[in-house]
């Protein structure tokens, strides 16, 4: 008990050093994207990567905490998912073959023996799907630290539960890992994680729910749907609305769960409480399943609102960028005229020198006075 505190308080000060520590070096190296306008570091997923992997090698070397074969395969396979993201992040690698390495991760760590050949293969996709929707979470500031940070809280209870120890202490380090991490990703955000930090955190979280379910299987299927009931919403809300675009499914953009609910008035901070509240109700029905304090069928309810949530969200259009009429520009004879704009009309001018220094008046205004008015300024001058 002692140990899991101090090794939670360790990795929530790493990470939150590191966080600020990669921020320079990555504006260097141009290895940032822009958002709203502000070029924001991709390397906090390397901080991330750095706090939890540093605390879990001290309790395994120690070994007063060891992770056990499962915890250790599962991270060492997450690493090198991570590293293979950092790639993505700066050389810009095609989605499809960011989707090949996360495939292959997933075959690497399925538990094939508890549940056979199909069951495992099913593992795989439900990975690679369930990790997709983490990393679309990504990016947006603050959601996926949030919701990742509850995630692995409830997921290490799970583990405990049974008895799986090597587990229960990893999630809980990543838990407060993704928490130092928030002090420099709540919005507006001064680094992100980036592919490199989805990845790692995405796959951590649903190579475990998958391990703690071979174990827990007379649970049934409600509770690992209810902990990752936020990813699965997003990454069908994606792949559903781009089907019905006719986009391509691996291309990115601004359409996914945490994007729309900007777009119903909601602020970046807001969209990170909204989402935080919602993964904490969620994990909070898995947990609850999984340790028998209520009946598998309750995880319908959280279905039920998940299928809600996406068919609302489909009506929700994604941020468009559309030129404004004072932007684009019509060609209207030897000179282009701003569309939309209203040209001022050609100012009064004169070809003597106004007596007393009096300044013209307004111009004639367009009615039927207008003769009267120029015929009053020319007889004092101020028109030829």
């Amino acid at each position: 008990m002692l140990y899991g505190i101090l090794a939670a308080a360790s990795a929530l000060l790493l990470t939150a050093v590191l966080s600020a520590a990669v921020r320079v070096p990555a504006l260097r190296l141009g290895i940032a994207e822009r958002r709203r306008g502000r070029r924001v570091p991709l390397l906090g997923g390397l901080a991330v990567m750095g706090g939890v992997g540093a605390v879990a090698w001290v309790g395994e070397w120690s070994g007063v905490a060891p992770l056990g074969r499962e915890a250790g395969w599962l991270i060492v396979v997450g690493a090198g998912l991570g590293v293979f993201g950092l790639l993505g992040d700066v050389w810009r690698l095609p989605a499809v073959v960011r989707a090949a390495g996360v495939v292959v991760g997933a075959a690497l760590v399925v538990p094939y023996r508890e549940l056979g050949v199909l069951g495992g293969m099913a593992g795989v996709v439900w990975i690679v799907l369930v990790v997709h929707g983490f990393k679309g979470m990504g990016r947006s500031d603050g959601v996926l630290g949030v919701v990742g940070a509850v995630t692995a809280f409830a997921l290490s209870g799970c583990a405990a539960a049974e008895v799986m120890d090597g587990l229960a202490t990893l999630f809980s380090v990543l838990a407060a890992a993704l928490t130092g991490f928030l002090m420099h990703n709540w919005p507006p955000a001064r680094v992100v994680l980036g592919t490199c930090g989805a990845l790692f955190v995405g796959f951590l979280l649903a190579g475990g729910v998958l391990h703690v379910y071979a174990v827990g299987y007379g649970a049934g299927v409600g509770a690992p749907f209810a902990l990752t009931a936020l990813a699965t919403a997003d990454v069908v809300l994606v792949l559903v609305s781009r089907k019905r675009a006719g986009r391509e499914l691996w291309r990115g953009g601004p359409d996914h769960l945490a994007h729309r609910l900007r777009r119903i008035g909601l602020t970046p901070p807001g969209v990170v409480i909204v989402m935080g509240v919602a993964a904490a109700g969620s994990t909070g029905v898995g947990l609850a399943i999984h340790m028998l304090w209520t009946q598998p069928r309750t995880a319908w309810w959280v279905a039920g609102a998940t299928g809600l949530v996406v068919l609302g969200m489909l009506f929700v259009p994604p941020p468009t960028t559309r030129p404004t009429p004072a932007t684009s520009v019509r060609v209207n004879g030897p000179r282009a005229v701003p569309t939309g704009a209203h040209r001022a009309p050609a100012p009064l001018t004169r070809r003597h020198p106004i007596p007393g220094g009096r300044a013209p008046g307004p111009p004639p205004r367009p009615d039927r006075f207008r003769e009267q008015e120029t015929a009053e300024l020319g007889r004092r001058g101020w028109v030829g």
